[in-house]
């Protein structure tokens, strides 16, 4: 038997508020039937297409101190990387290190701090990485 992730848990000092800062980076929305309010210790948002790993954020008294030992890997449904790391940014994610173009152009990965300093990364999306495979694909030869 073996197992599967249920939904991935973020500490925070405010549950609610983390959880509505997220819902648009992600494109999330609360459980149907159960919406969160302020004041809630666990949030819960959801993909809605149901593809997504559910993200879960609960309370605790500590703040966070050292950097995530688990962090999030986004990949844009549809835009191109630099497209949704503009888009991020914009919702007030910080970047923490530009990886862009580290084994080459267009490689890489951007790393960002939600509000309470969670980090997470932008990747490049399934389009621009399919069109890498294919650029380093060999050519076929004429007569094949």
């Amino acid at each position: 038997m073996t197992s599967f992730v249920s939904h991935v848990t973020v500490d925070s000092s405010d549950a609610y508020t983390l959880s509505e800062w997220w819902k648009p980076v992600l494109g999330y929305q609360d459980v149907p039937g159960d919406p969160n309010l302020p004041g809630h210790e666990e949030c819960m948002i959801v993909d809605p297409d149901g593809e997504g790993v559910n993200v879960l954020f609960v309370e605790v008294p500590e703040a966070k101190t050292v950097k995530n030992r688990v962090h999030l890997d986004l990949r844009p449904r549809a835009d191109l990387r630099d497209v949704e790391v503009e888009r991020v940014k914009a919702l007030g994610a910080t970047v923490v290190d530009d990886h862009r173009g580290i084994y080459g152009p267009g490689s890489g990965w951007v790393t960002f701090a939600d509000p309470e300093g969670n980090e997470f990364c932008v990747l490049r999306s399934r389009e621009e990485v399919g069109a890498a495979d294919q650029a380093a694909a060999p050519a076929e030869p004429a007569d094949a």
